[in-house]
C-alpha cells in the first residue's frame, strides 16, 4: 500500500542498500527488545488504549516474534508508522519486522528489498458510504470525491474500477487512517475506500457508526502480512514460522488454555509444535520450546482473530475466507516437522 516510484527514489537518495546485514536475531537477542512498526493507530490491527498498552492482529504477530525469540511476548519496542514511512523505516534497520496491514505484491516483494513473511489476512478493498448518499452500489459513485489514504495499494486499485466502469472520480488523500476518517465524517467526500477490514474498524469510530454502510463490492486482493528486510534468511525463517506456529496451532488443536497439558501428553504433532519431541527450535536457532511460547503467551491464529477482529471483537468481522483451509477459508500453514 504505497507510492512505489516514490519510495524507492527516497531510499536511493538516503543511500539505503535494499539487503539486509545478517544477525538480526543476535541484535534483537543482545538488545532485549523486538522493534516492531505498526499503525498509527487502526482498531483491530493495531492500536494502542488509554494505558499505552497496544493490541491487534498485527500486534500479536509482534508479540508471537518476541516470545519465540526472547521467550516474553511483552518484550516488544512498538514503533507507529504511516503508510509512507513503513518501508523506509524497515529497509533502513529502525525496526526488526513490519507488522501494520501491509499487502502483499509483487513489486514490494521484488523491488523493495523486502521479504514477506506470509499472510495473516486476507482482505480486500472496499467503499464506505453515508448512508444518508442513498448509494446502494460502488457502480453508483460516478463524480464522487473519496477519501483515501496516502501511500497505500488503494490509489491504484481506485483509478483502475473508476476507469474500468467509465466513472470518475475526485480523490481527497490523508496520511493517517485518522485523519481519513475525521475527513469522511466531516462531509469533505462522499465515499471512504480502503481495505474491508479498515473501513470496519473506522466505522466503529465515527461519532455515528450506523450512520455509514460498507458497500458489496470488493474490487481487490489484499494479502495483509509481516514483512523483514531481504539478506537474513536467519530473521525470515523465524518471522515466517512464528506466523505458521500459531495457525498450525489452531489446526492441530493447541490453545492457550491447553498448551502446557498438550506439551506433555498431547499427541506427536502437538509435541512436536510445542517443543517435546522433533528439533523445530534448534534449526530456527531458537530454544525448544519457541512455538510453546508463542501460543501459551500469545493463543492460536483462532484466538488472536476472535478477540481483536472476530465476533467477540467490537468489529465482529466473520472469519470467512480467514478460516483454517478445512472449514472454507484459505489459512493452510505448512507442517512442523
Amino acid at each position: 500500500m504505497l507510492k512505489f516510484s516514490s519510495l524507492v527514489a527516497a531510499g536511493l537518495a538516503v543511500g539505503l542498500s535494499f539487503g539486509a546485514n545478517a544477525g538480526t536475531l543476535e541484535d534483537v537477542k543482545k538488545r532485549g527488545m523486538l522493534s516492531c512498526g505498526v499503525s498509527t493507530g487502526l482498531a483491530g490491527f493495531s492500536q494502542k488504549d488509554e494505558k499505552g498498552e497496544w493490541s491487534g492482529l498485527d500486534v500479536d504477530v509482534c508479540k508471537a516474534v518476541a516470545a519465540a525469540v526472547l521467550g516474553d511476548a511483552s518484550k516488544v519496542q512498538y514503533k507507529p508508522l504511516t503508510a509512507k514511512e513503513r518501508f523506509t523505516a524497515l529497509q533502513s534497520g529502525e525496526i526488526d519486522i513490519l507488522s501494520r496491514n501491509t499487502t502483499w505484491t509483487h513489486t514490494r516483494d521484488t523491488s523493495l528489498g523486502l521479504n514477506f513473511a506470509g499472510v495473516n489476512y486476507y482482505d480486500g478493498q472496499g467503499f464506505m458510504v453515508s448512508k444518508k448518499l442513498g448509494v446502494k452500489s460502488a457502480l453508483e459513485l460516478d463524480g464522487a470525491a473519496a477519501c483515501i489514504q496516502a501511500g497505500t495499494t488503494t490509489e491504484l486499485n481506485l483509478a483502475d474500477y473508476f476507469r474500468a466502469n467509465g466513472m470518475k472520480y475526485t480523490a481527497v488523500t490523508f496520511d493517517t487512517s485518522d485523519q481519513t476518517r475525521a475527513g469522511f465524517e466531516s462531509g469533505r467526500c462522499d465515499v471512504l475506500t480502503s481495505d474491508q477490514s479498515q473501513l470496519y474498524a473506522i466505522r466503529i469510530g465515527l461519532k455515528d457508526p450506523d450512520s455509514a454502510m460498507v458497500l458489496p463490492e470488493v474490487i481487490s486482493k489484499e494479502p495483509l502480512g509481516p514483512v523483514v528486510r531481504q539478506g537474513d534468511d536467519e530473521w525470515f525463517n523465524i518471522a515466517k514460522w512464528s506466523l505458521v506456529a500459531m495457525i498450525e496451532a489452531e489446526f492441530l488443536g493447541v490453545d492457550s488454555a491447553n498448551a502446557a497439558d498438550m506439551k506433555d501428553n498431547g499427541k506427536p504433532a502437538q509435541k512436536r509444535l510445542l517443543g517435546t519431541e522433533g528439533d523445530a527450535g534448534e534449526k530456527l536457532g531458537l530454544s525448544a520450546d519457541w512455538a510453546y511460547n508463542i501460543v501459551s503467551q500469545v493463543g492460536n491464529y483462532g484466538e488472536s482473530f476472535e478477540r481483536n477482529v472476530g465476533m467477540g471483537s467490537p468489529l465482529k468481522i466473520a472469519r470467512g475466507i480467514n478460516e483454517q483451509w478445512n472449514k472454507g477459508g484459505f489459512l493452510y500453514s505448512p507442517p512442523i516437522r
